[in-house]
């Protein structure tokens, strides 16, 4: 069987027919990491560190199995139901103290803590995305977020609440680094992986899995060349062959917990040297922005979309600029913006993520932004998400100082 005869066979096949199908092509030399198992909990305010450690329990030894079936586990997740309701109705005082609690067990205990979204439908109370906004502001916060559209339509009240945190936060946490842990989201399905947009709505007791394969897309890359046919057909196929290999570790993590798989993002993220940047510049012989850039984020998109497994989240590119190195490099250069992200949005679920932005970025500024972001996402019914980071006391032309390894320093380009 050609390759060609196995993507036309695993797309008229069933999900679980199509995994078993994929699991059974040649092996890829590359293979990704696992970023996140991530599980979804609703929790009890007062018993929560009670709840928190059965969790671990059970995402521990998911993560065992996983790493059994040969993939490194990079995280171990928990993302509670969304904080606006978690805070419904309990003094400021009390929602506080929770909150430092809980991102402290996060530390303790070396799990990462999400508390889903501040606002979730534009009626809701502006009040706890204020809240939201003090408790960043003291950095190392829990990661959270704002949805600023669904299928209900793009909320506008919500992003400007979101632009009035971004602005207070920048301007309050230390280093201005609070607003690493947060995102305004636009059309995000709950049990996506990645943080900081991931939420829940469910009962609970249920896990996603989010893969960090850049490395992937680069070997595929380097081997095609700019073959874009041949990059979709190789691409897809290696893909799904990983894809596969964890879903059965999931299915398996599932029967053994009573815990729900809820899906896999296989959305090839970056970290670091791990380059999603360099692999699109193995596609275009050029640097990355040039010409075939677009084409390159669309056929990712298509290979993610193309694997025989349960997907959720993302499911598409991520272009993380400061978590990238060569991106924050070419950034620094100035062969992409903001409009060229944006434009890229359009084929694939990437946003304005970890956007270097100067410290005197007004609050109408950054709703702009975050309009144009929801305006995309709900005319195509995709999921974008937006993480900008406005730096307090830095201009246009300065580099950023952030003292994170997660992020890579880089320069800062003006506003339009």
């Amino acid at each position: 069987m050609d390759r060609r005869d196995f993507l036309l066979g695993t797309a008229l096949l069933p999900g679980a027919a199509q995994a078993a199908r994929a699991a059974n092509v040649a092996k890829p030399s590359a293979k990704p990491k696992v970023r996140a198992i991530t599980g979804f909990v609703n929790i009890d305010v007062a018993h929560h560190a009670e709840q928190i450690h059965a969790t671990l329990d059970v995402l521990r030894q998911a993560k065992r199995s996983v790493e059994a079936a040969g993939y490194q586990v990079e995280s171990v997740r928990i993302t509670t139901q969304p904080f606006v309701d978690i805070v419904r109705g309990m003094p400021r005082r009390d929602a506080v103290g929770f909150l430092r609690a809980y991102a402290g067990l996060s530390g303790s205990e070396n799990f990462g803590a999400g508390i889903g979204p501040a606002m979730m439908r534009d009626n809701d109370d502006p009040a706890a995305a204020e809240l939201l906004a003090e408790v960043l502001s003291a950095g190392k916060g829990p990661n959270a977020s704002i949805i600023v559209a669904s299928t209900d339509g793009i909320h506008w009240r919500a992003i400007q609440a979101a632009a009035r945190l971004i602005k207070s936060v920048a301007e309050s946490s230390p280093a201005s680094s609070g607003n690493f842990s947060f995102a305004a989201t636009a059309m995000l399905a709950p049990c996506g992986p990645f943080f900081p947009g991931s939420y829940h709505v469910g009962p609970g007791r249920q896990f996603a899995i989010g893969t960090e394969g850049a490395n992937v897309v680069e070997e595929v890359f380097a081997e095609t060349g700019g073959n874009a046919p041949m990059a979709i057909e190789r691409l897809t196929q290696a893909l799904s062959f990983h894809a596969a290999a964890i879903e059965k570790a999931a299915l398996q993590i599932e029967k053994e917990t009573g815990w729900t798989y809820m899906g896999i993002d296989a959305t090839p993220a970056p970290l670091g040297d791990v380059s999603i940047g360099a692999a699109i510049e193995k596609f275009t012989g050029a640097k990355f922005g040039s010409s075939g850039t677009m084409t390159a984020a669309s056929i990712i998109t298509k290979a993610v979309q193309s694997a025989p497994v349960k997907r959720i989240g993302y499911s598409g590119l991520m272009v993380p600029v400061l978590e990238d190195r060569l991106l924050a490099q070419r950034w620094a250069e100035g062969t992409y913006g903001v409009d060229a992200l944006l434009a890229y949005s359009a084929v694939c679920g990437t946003g304005l993520d970890t956007i270097p932005m100067p410290g005197d970025a007004t609050v109408q500024q950054i709703e702009r932004m975050l309009g144009d972001v929801a305006s995309l996402a709900f005319k195509w019914n995709k999921p974008l998400s937006a993480r900008l980071l406005p730096v307090a006391g830095k201009k246009p032309g300065e580099r950023t100082a952030f003292n994170d390894p997660r992020m890579m320093n880089t320069v800062i380009q003006p506003l339009r």
